[in-house]
């Protein structure tokens, strides 16, 4: 029997006075990953990305509440100046597909996409009991996120 897929789609979009460009080139920078970290989450860098290019890695130890989680993610889709994409490969969703896309809306601005499909652990029980709890922390996530980025790129 096959398994239902119980996927939902988390999307944050945002407009910058920034060419698609200088946002792409933000987030290609060496340490953007670490520039992209919340401070009120407990984290720890353990590879961080090298490049966006496909077949690169990352991991990180991300605590939530009192159990470390390790969380491997591979960057499957890389189109330069456009868009990256990474899947969970290990963590504590069971399916996660992250496209980052930059698009630009005008000479000196773009749009900046995270669109996230994933699936929670558990079936349903995982989308009634952590659903609410996952999107607060992606809303606020990605609002922190954005926010860092629009500090680095618009001038």
């Amino acid at each position: 029997m096959r398994r239902q897929k119980l996927s939902v789609r988390f999307v944050k979009e945002s407009d910058f006075d920034a060419s698609a460009a200088e946002v792409f080139a933000f987030h290609e920078a060496p340490d953007a990953f670490e520039r992209l970290q919340p401070p009120w989450q407990t984290s720890k860098i353990v590879q961080p990305p090298t490049s966006l290019e496909v077949g690169t890695r990352v991991i990180v130890k991300v605590k939530v509440g009192p159990i470390w989680q390790t969380i491997v993610a591979e960057h499957v889709v890389y189109e330069p100046g456009r868009m990256f994409a990474d899947k969970m490969v290990r963590g504590p969703f069971r399916e996660w597909l992250h496209r980052h896309i930059v698009t630009p809306i005008g000479d000196n601005r773009c749009r900046l996409t995270d669109d996230i499909e994933y699936e929670l652990p558990l079936g349903p029980l995982g989308r009634v009991f952590g659903g609410p709890f996952v999107r607060h922390t992606l809303r606020k996530l990605f609002d922190y996120r954005h926010g860092v980025t629009r500090e680095a790129c618009e001038r």
